[in-house]
């Protein structure tokens, strides 16, 4: 066949003999996915035979029309199925994950109670765990802290989709909805014509999404010397990676101390790492972000913000370490982790460029309000509505480490007798309350005179204030709800010999209480229930109850740092309404003439003075005079956790 023979496709239909027609306007190519021909289009393809040489698959040359361009330049422009036409499937052979739309999961998706599309696990963070008392459940059942593997990044600064608010830079694509992630819409399926294919794409890459990120490996065995700061550093790291997937830092250390039956000199350096990093998490979090190109695995991320903080202390005090040994450190720390040792060199050369480029990247990190006061920005809110003279004070204070306070044992040993048996021992320490001694400089608790031997415990000033105001006589029958650990309640054994029951839901951190009972040598009734229930009660009424309810715990944010990051705002609200619970139910088991105090360690008026209000009202209890709302502003006479009290008395 000659080169003019050759037949060639059109894209016009013959004109036929016996009635010639008007030849048809070329109509115009869509562009669309593949060049897909135009809606109403009704010109069939033709072709001929396959021209020799021509390779199998390829389309023979279209006559006369333009050279297609984009993606469609790059694909064959053979015949595409009714499907594809149809805009629902894609002919290169994409994985689905590659069309999914990245649109905001729901707030139950975040919350880890639902699935995603693929029938996987949504490894949303499960919000909540213990605060001192390991008081309270947040949403769907959270604040347990129990474990969450393969989850992502803990956080309470979430906005109103669930999306953390300050994980990257300022003015990054997605910062104004509050998310990381830029909605996708999905493409719209018409009878005649697809819709073009969304172009908006996620902030970060696809590969950092939630649901595709590696398990981390909490439980891997390091074998770095226990005795090097890499073993602390690393440790300190699987101990804040465990809080951002919503374990509280006093169990999420304990793992990790069990895992490596650390030592007693590497548990003390580990607990002071993570605990320095949980009190400027989100100024870590922000300066990665300004230097990272892309935002780095859980544990890489987690390390990065425990090595930051030892190389600037965000409260200005001295760094613990030299500079270029912290460095050091955490990179052999990184390279020790099959979860970091990948990134190792990423460790080293973010943690150099800090060091060169301190000043700049300080001053453009504390621009955002989350970084500069190292809460959420809900946190930095309702404290700036609740107390807007204080708040700064507020949030300086829960950023500093607390004092080590003292309670003496009236039954055992004298205020008086005691602080002259410290001067004796060299320990510096002053009176801030009719039972509390505060220590100059902390010391391990077994270092402390008379601890062991029950002379003394450690209590806050401000929790030292509930036992006096419940004015407790010989032979009474009293009530500690909520008891766990048995500060309050051993403090009441020791001012009078009462019938008491130490109430909680958590039948093991009665054990703790009991541990103290028998340190003191004190004897109460535990009693493992829930004080909103009333199954376990025998019927006699009480003659004072003690009701430290379930709340925030944000008034002993500086002694438990990671519950700013563990805490959602709408914790609030749940937990109030399960205080109202417990304050209902307990007064039913007053007796007349009974008096109940009402404590929570809040700063939330909801869960406090609101709470006291309503409770006031609904119950016709009559209130007497208590200190009210303690707020921890520091110093030497307001050097205590912030608390809050309303005393009751059921009239007859």
């Amino acid at each position: 066949m000659t080169k003019k023979e050759r037949p060639t496709l059109s894209l016009k239909p013959k004109a036929k003999p016996a009635r010639p027609a008007a030849p048809a306007a070329k109509a115009p190519r869509a562009q669309g996915d593949g060049g897909q021909r135009s809606a109403g289009s009704d010109r069939p393809r033709t072709a001929g035979p396959r021209p020799a040489g021509q390779p199998r698959g390829e389309s023979a040359p279209r006559a006369n029309t333009p050279r297609p361009s984009g993606e469609a330049a790059q694909r064959g422009f053979g015949a595409r199925t009714d499907r594809e036409n149809r805009g629902e499937g894609r002919s290169e052979g994409r994985a689905d994950r590659d069309q999914r739309s990245f649109a905001p999961r729901s707030d139950r998706e975040n919350r880890g109670e639902g699935r995603d599309d693929r029938g996987q696990r949504s490894f949303g963070p499960r919000a909540g765990g213990e605060s001192s008392r390991n008081e309270g459940r947040g949403e769907a059942g959270q604040r347990g802290f129990g474990r969450r593997e393969g989850a992502d990044f803990r956080n309470d600064s979430r906005s109103d989709r669930g999306q953390r608010d300050f994980g990257r830079s300022a003015g990054g694509e997605g910062a104004a909805s509050g998310s990381p992630w830029a909605a996708r819409k999905p493409a719209a399926r018409g009878a005649d014509a697809p819709a073009p294919r969304a172009q908006a794409k996620p902030a970060i890459r696809e590969s950092h999404h939630r649901d595709l990120k590696p398990r981390v490996q909490t439980d891997f065995q390091s074998e770095l010397k226990q005795d090097s700061l890499a073993f602390a550093i690393l440790g300190a790291a699987t101990a804040a990676v465990q809080v951002q997937q919503g374990t509280a830092l006093p169990q999420a250390l304990a793992a990790v101390f069990a895992n490596n039956d650390a030592i007693p000199q590497a548990r003390g350096a580990i607990q002071d790492i993570a605990y320095r990093a949980m009190r400027q998490l989100a100024l870590s979090e922000i300066l990665v972000g300004l230097m990272a190109p892309k935002a780095p695995d859980p544990m890489v991320q987690a390390l990065l913000s425990v090595a930051l903080p030892l190389m600037h202390p965000a409260d200005g005090s001295p760094a613990p370490y030299e500079a270029f040994t912290v460095v050091d450190q955490a990179v052999t720390a990184a390279g020790s982790h099959p979860d970091t040792a990948r990134a190792k060199n990423m460790v080293n050369a973010l943690l150099r460029r800090f060091l060169r480029e301190k000043e700049e990247l300080l001053d453009e990190a504390l621009q955002q309000p989350e970084a500069k006061y190292n809460y959420p920005q809900w946190w930095i809110d309702s404290v700036i509505t609740a107390y807007p003279k204080d708040w700064e004070q507020v949030l300086a204070a829960g950023n500093k480490a607390p004092p080590l306070t003292l309670r003496v044992n009236t039954r055992r040993t004298t205020l008086v007798d005691y602080l002259a048996r410290l001067a004796a021992e060299g320990i510096e320490a002053t009176q801030v309350g009719d039972f509390a001694v505060r220590l100059a400089r902390p010391v391990p608790v077994h270092q402390i005179p008379g601890f062991d031997q029950g002379d003394v415990s450690v209590q806050d000033a401000g929790a030292q204030l509930a036992a006096p105001l419940l004015d407790v006589q010989p032979g009474m029958r009293v009530l500690d709800a909520c008891a766990a650990p048995g500060g309050k309640t051993c403090h009441i054994l020791e001012l009078a010999d009462v019938n008491l029951t130490a109430l909680d839901a958590d039948p093991k951190r009665l054990q703790r209480v009991q541990e103290n009972l028998d340190r003191l040598q004190l004897q109460a009734k535990l009693q493992p229930a829930e004080a909103q229930a009333e199954a376990w009660w025998d019927g006699q009424p009480f003659d004072r109850i003690l009701a430290d309810v379930p709340c925030t715990a944000s008034g002993i944010v500086r002694r438990h740092p990671d519950i700013r990051w563990l805490r959602r705002k709408s914790d609030t609200r749940q937990l109030a309404t399960l205080s109202s619970q417990i304050l209902d139910n307990l007064w039913k088991m007053l007796a007349p003439n009974g008096k109940l105090l009402f404590v929570t360690c809040s700063l939330w008026p909801q869960e406090s003075e609101a709470q006291a209000a309503a409770f006031a009202v609904r119950n016709r209890a009559t209130r007497l005079d208590a200190p009210g709302q303690l707020l921890p502003l520091g110093g030497a006479g307001q050097d205590h956790d912030g608390l809050f009290y309303a005393l009751f008395r059921k009239d007859a």
